[in-house]
C-alpha cells in the first residue's frame, strides 16, 4: 500500500479495498465460468454484499486478497473474498475484510446474453441449500432496491451545519477505457471506488475530522455503465449514531456515445463511516439534524437498518463466546 492509496491519516482508502475485492472475484468468476467448453464470457459484478472493515490498512503493509466460489446458480456465481494485511517489518498479519459478491457472465459475443455457469461440487449437501438460501434473498433484496430508486439530489443555497443539504456531495466522472472491462463496460471496482471518494467527502464535511469506512451495505448494480457514458456519483448523510453515520450513495449514468438514451440509475448502496482523532481513537459524530419529511423518513430507515445489524452483531459476539 502506497501513500496514493490512503488518506492524509495513513489508513489506505475503502474504495481502494473494495476495488481490489472485486478484482480478485472478476478473476475468479471469469476463470470459473470459462473452464468448460463454451461460450467465452467475461464475470460481471451484480451485487456485493454487507461488507465490514474489520482493521484498518495503513501505507506500507501488504494486501493479500483470497477469493474461493462458495455458490453457483444457473446464471450467477458467489465469491467469498477475504483481504489480509502484512506488517512487512513485524510479519504481524490480520485480516481487515470479509465480502461476498454476486457476478453474472456475460457472453464475449453479446454483451446482453447471459451463458449459463458451470456448476461446483459441494462437500455437503447442506452447502448448497445454504447457498440456494442465499441466492433467493440477494435477489429479493435486489428487486425491492432497484424499486425503490428514485431519488435525486438537489443542491442548496446557504445550507446550515450538520444537515443533509451541507454534506452532500457529488462527483462527475468521464467513463475511459482504463475504467473498463474488455466488454466496455465498467469494473464494479471503479464504481465502488468512486462512490467511496463521495462516501468520504459527505463524512469529512460532517465531521470536520479524519474518518474511516467502517462498513458497506450491500451495493447493487442495476443496470451496465458503458464507455462513454458519463456519471454521477452522488452522496447524502441518512443515519447518525453517536458514533458512526451512514450514507446513501447512488451512480446515474448519462449515455452519449453510439446509443443516446435518457439517464438512469445504474448502482446504489450505503456506506457507513466512523469518525476518528488523530491518534486513531474513536470521536463523537455530530447529530444529523434533518429538517424535510423525506429526511426524517430517511434517517428512521437508517436507525432501523443500524439496530438490526447491532443486534445481529451482538448475536454473533454472544454465539462465538459459547463456543
Amino acid at each position: 500500500m502506497r501513500p496514493d492509496d490512503a488518506n492524509i491519516a495513513g489508513n489506505v482508502h475503502g474504495g481502494t479495498i473494495l476495488k481490489m475485492i472485486e478484482e480478485a472475484g472478476a478473476i475468479i468468476s471469469t476463470r470459473h465460468c470459462n473452464s468448460q467448453a463454451g461460450e467465452p464470457c467475461v464475470a460481471a459484478l451484480a451485487r456485493v454484499e454487507r461488507t465490514d472493515f474489520l482493521s484498518p490498512m495503513c501505507i506500507g503493509e501488504v494486501a493479500n486478497v483470497s477469493a474461493e466460489i462458495t455458490y453457483t446458480s444457473r446464471h450467477s456465481v458467489e465469491v467469498q473474498v477475504n483481504v489480509m494485511s502484512e506488517n512487512i517489518l513485524t510479519g504481524a498479519k490480520k485480516v481487515t475484510n470479509k465480502a461476498t459478491l454476486w457476478y453474472v457472465p456475460l457472453s464475449l459475443k453479446n454483451v446482453n446474453k447471459v451463458v449459463e455457469v458451470p456448476p461446483i461440487q459441494y462437500a455437503r449437501k447442506e452447502q448448497e441449500d445454504e447457498g440456494k438460501k442465499r441466492y433467493e434473498e440477494q435477489k429479493l433484496d435486489r428487486l425491492e432496491t432497484k424499486q425503490r430508486n428514485g431519488d435525486v439530489i438537489l443542491p442548496v443555497i446557504n445550507p446550515e451545519p450538520h444537515t443533509v443539504s451541507y454534506s452532500q456531495s457529488s462527483l462527475i466522472h468521464l467513463v475511459g477505457p482504463s475504467d473498463c472491462t474488455l466488454l466496455g463496460f465498467v469494473h464494479g471496482g471503479v464504481t465502488m471506488k468512486l462512490m467511496d471518494e463521495v462516501a468520504g467527502i459527505v463524512a469529512a464535511r460532517h465531521c470536520k475530522t479524519n474518518i474511516v469506512t467502517a462498513s458497506v451495505d450491500a451495493i447493487n448494480f442495476h443496470e451496465k455503465i458503458k464507455k462513454g457514458c458519463v456519471i454521477t456519483v452522488s452522496g447524502r448523510m441518512t443515519f447518525t449514531s453517536n458514533k458512526s453515520m451512514e450514507i446513501e450513495v447512488f451512480v446515474d449514468a448519462d449515455p452519449f456515445v453510439d446509443e443516446p438514451r435518457e439517464r438512469y440509475r445504474a448502482v446504489s448502496a450505503f456506506f457507513t463511516y466512523v469518525s476518528l482523532s488523530k491518534e486513531g481513537k474513536p470521536l463523537p459524530v455530530p447529530q444529523l439534524l434533518t429538517e424535510t419529511e423525506d429526511e426524517k423518513r430517511r434517517f428512521e430507515e437508517g436507525k432501523g437498518r443500524y439496530l438490526q445489524t447491532k443486534a445481529k452483531r451482538q448475536a454473533q459476539m454472544q454465539q462465538a463466546a459459547q463456543q
